[in-house]
């Protein structure tokens, strides 16, 4: 059986790299994720705190530090970002990013109280 606790830190560096890299790209290039916010009459000011939430978060679970918080925060903005960016489902791709965001919010969440 492979170390359990390696396989714990591989898979919280998978998850936690999905959240570091969307930060980090919202930063470096924002026009299209603030395009689609204004679709969704979100806030653009707020885009610059969901990066630093995703990279901050992102990089609490990749370091092992307060684990069950920073899981259980990015599972609730999983779903967050399910409800408020992919409602159309009649577009297949946004019901496919709709039920990606929600298993991801699962998983996070199955992260936070294992920890």
């Amino acid at each position: 059986m492979p170390n359990p606790e390696l396989i714990r830190i591989i898979a919280r560096g998978v998850l936690a790299a999905l959240f570091i890299l969307a930060g980090l790209t919202k930063l470096l290039g924002p026009k299209p994720v603030l395009a689609h916010m204004k679709e969704e009459h979100v806030p653009g000011l707020l885009l610059p705190l969901v990066a630093a939430f995703e990279i901050g978060a992102g990089g609490a679970l990749l370091a092992g530090w307060h684990v069950g918080w920073a899981a259980g925060l990015l599972a609730g903005f999983c779903v967050a970002t399910a409800v408020v960016f992919h409602r159309r489902f009649s577009v297949r791709a946004e019901r496919t990013s709709f039920m990606k965001d929600v298993a991801l919010a699962g998983a996070l969440a199955f992260v936070a109280v294992s920890a």
